[in-house]
């Protein structure tokens, strides 16, 4: 059932790794964690499953998003601290004037949601799309608290991008990132990437409470497997939930940022600049997740590390403090506990306390 390698020493997350088939529910998954750079564990199993297979990893996305813009703030293109609408003239609507690309890149930019219900057409048009959050009346005001922009955090970092570099997100992280660093993880499919992907499984668990559902479910597309599984969903650019690569690119991609910028001797960020990602702009309730967090640029805090989750179950993570990079990615809806298994077998392998 399950293939590939752990090091010596990291015998315990291979059987952590199986019991999520054998007791979780798990059918089809990989995990990969690298500590200092060095690969210690490289696992994959499931109906289906080969090392190279391509999965949709949901919010996982958020972080490469973020690390996309951050890239030409090092650049000098971008400033983290000038508003939107240097860049996007059209964001200053609604009173929105005063947001700025920190305040964007953390969640603070009032987006979280829409007040009128929009077609799940208008996801698949780039234009359309960002001329509504342009016009978007905030929920609150911008830089006064924090929501995550569940579906709509990559229009804001990928028009970021196209009004400066003239490319879209996914071919920026393409050219800039993924040739680059060898990451086998896409943000917009062609034709031979798709034929690696795997179909999601199951039912996608979905938070609780009115405000989640209604700003979760406008436009109606996250949970519904028929539109995510479908090859018009993989090819469109839809860089807040839909990313689709492998634990292995994933985890080399925190591998990048816990080595301060550089992978494999190719320096894509500052050591300033990825400091600044993961040092954390606010902690506070999250009006979406009705749950006390810290959003970095991007990145979600933690008392062990900084990363991201995606909606029904991959991850993607680091901890500096122990140079441990990793992810789980997984074509099995359902919780996090799979991912939050291995994630403790991890970093107790590398001796965390």
């Amino acid at each position: 059932m399950v293939h590939g390698d752990v090091a010596p020493g990291f015998e315990s997350v291979r059987e952590t790794f199986e019991r999520c088939f054998a007791e979780q529910g798990e059918t089809g998954a990989s995990f990969a964690a690298l500590v200092h750079g060095r690969a210690v564990a490289d696992l994959w199993g499931g109906e289906g499953f080969a090392r190279d297979s391509l999965v949709h990893v949901y919010s996982v996305t958020k972080p490469i998003s973020a690390f996309c813009v951050l890239v030409l703030v090092d650049r000098g293109l971008i400033r983290l601290d000038e508003k939107m609408t240097r860049y996007w003239p059209e964001f200053g609507q609604a009173g929105k004037g005063g947001t700025t690309v920190r305040m964007a890149l953390s969640h603070q930019a009032g987006l979280p949601g829409l007040h009128d219900p929009l077609p799940v057409e208008v996801m698949f048009d780039w234009g359309r799309m960002c001329g509504v959050l342009a016009a978007e009346r905030p929920w609150f005001t911008p830089g006064t608290a924090h929501a995550e922009h569940a579906l709509f955090y990559g229009h804001l970092c990928g028009e970021l991008i196209r009004r400066t570099d003239g490319r879209s997100l996914g071919a920026f992280w393409r050219d800039e990132v993924a040739q680059p660093w060898g990451l086998d993880f896409h943000i917009g499919l062609n034709e031979s990437q798709q034929a690696r992907v795997l179909d999601l499984r199951g039912e996608i668990p979905m938070g609780e409470g009115e405000t989640y559902r209604r700003w979760m479910s406008n436009p109606p597309c996250l949970r519904d497997l028929e539109i995510v599984n479908s090859q018009a969903w993989r090819a469109a650019e839809i860089p807040a939930v839909n990313g689709h690569g492998t634990a292995a690119a994933v985890a080399r991609f925190y591998s990048g940022l816990v080595n301060g910028g550089e992978l494999d001797g190719v320096r894509l960020l500052s050591p300033e600049t990825v400091a600044a990602m993961s040092a954390g702009e606010l902690t506070a309730v999250d009006l979406l997740l009705g749950e006390e967090i810290t959003w970095g640029l991007g990145v979600g805090l933690d008392f062990d590390g900084y990363g991201m989750g995606g909606l029904g179950g991959s991850l993607g993570w680091a901890d500096p403090s122990l140079g441990l990079a990793e992810a789980y990615v997984t074509r099995q809806m359902g919780n996090h506990e799979r991912a939050e298994a291995v994630h403790a077998a991890v970093r107790a392998a590398c001796g965390a306390r």
